[in-house]
């Protein structure tokens, strides 16, 4: 393995930072381009993990997932690349939970610079918040452990590409807004639920008070960032997307609640929306603005099933 690598690369082939599960032997293998990738084995089997390519004896080898694997593999395979993450960018060091989280797209190939700037430059989407108070807010709601079930399908909603968008990020980070106001609001949440027509919805949230409801998420831009005027165009252009043509919830033909994420909008223009109120062209639904204090506003549209405290 360590010879097509090197020929390929350029690496070093060493002793793993932390000792593997017991019976087995390790190496580390260290890219000059910044790729890593980890091997351990005994007489029987053997597990390869590593963000770069894969070595051709390896091509005709089964794959298993963090959670399909044996415990101390993950453990001790994941420990090696938190502790890579944590010497590459040691702002993440307090954040141990969206660390790790994250860490299939802070340590992916194509996509670990970006997604690092993305929380480290630009407040993870919050407009007029500080760095350390966005991945304070994130950490607390990681924490609770209430996704961590559906890590490999959330977490690569971030994206691995080596553009960086920040428009999509901050659009696949409303959804993770919503699962933290359900989860406060007493709901166990499940995401990308298949239904009928095709398509996925982005949660179901249930609870034993109010049963289950479909929840489809959309984030618009402020109107600094896109082509319409004013605030109240942004956000009834965006829900349009899903409720027009060929969007999810054209086709589902109702009982899907719409949660319209606004927190990208700077106060002046959450005021101008929260003083009109108006409608998005779909029933039921929720416009709310979220700070990284938790701090939540917004109102609702139609008969919401969910039950929702702060919009009371």
């Amino acid at each position: 393995m360590f010879q097509p690598l090197d020929g390929n690369l350029g690496a070093e082939m060493n002793d793993p930072w932390h000792a593997p599960p017991a019976g087995y032997d390790a190496r580390r293998f260290d890219m000059e381009n910044g790729d890593t990738a980890l091997f351990a084995w005994t007489d029987d089997h053997a597990y390869w993990v590593g963000n770069t390519e894969t070595p051709s004896s390896l091509w005709r080898t089964d794959k298993e997932g963090f959670g399909e694997a044996p415990f101390e593999m993950s453990r001790w395979a994941q420990r090696e690349l938190i502790a890579e993450l944590f010497e590459e960018s040691p702002w993440l060091k307090p954040y141990p939970h969206l660390s790790w989280f994250f860490l299939p797209v802070f340590l992916s190939k194509d996509g670990r610079e970006t997604t690092r700037s993305f929380f480290y430059d630009h407040a993870a989407g919050f407009p007029d918040a500080t760095r350390e108070e966005a991945l304070a807010f994130y950490e607390s709601f990681f924490a609770t452990g209430v996704l961590d079930e559906y890590r490999e399908v959330m977490a690569g909603k971030l994206g691995t590409s080596e553009y960086f968008d920040p428009i999509r990020m901050a659009a696949a980070m409303g959804e993770f807004d919503v699962a933290y106001l359900l989860s406060e609001a007493g709901y166990d949440v499940t995401p990308e639920i298949e239904v009928a027509t095709g398509h996925s919805i982005d949660f179901r949230a249930e609870n034993t008070r109010a049963g289950g409801a479909l929840i489809e998420v959309t984030r618009p831009l402020p109107p600094n960032r896109r082509s319409v005027s004013n605030p109240v165009a942004a956000i009834r252009d965006t829900a349009q997307t899903k409720t027009n043509g060929q969007g999810q919830l054209a086709e589902h033909g109702g009982g899907v609640t719409l949660f319209v994420d606004c927190s990208s909008f700077p106060d002046d223009d959450w005021a101008a929306i929260m003083g009109e109120k108006p409608d998005v062209r779909h029933r039921p639904a929720v416009v709310f603005r979220l700070r990284p204090s938790g701090r939540v506003e917004g109102y609702a549209k139609g008969s919401v099933p969910v039950d929702l405290p702060w919009l009371k």
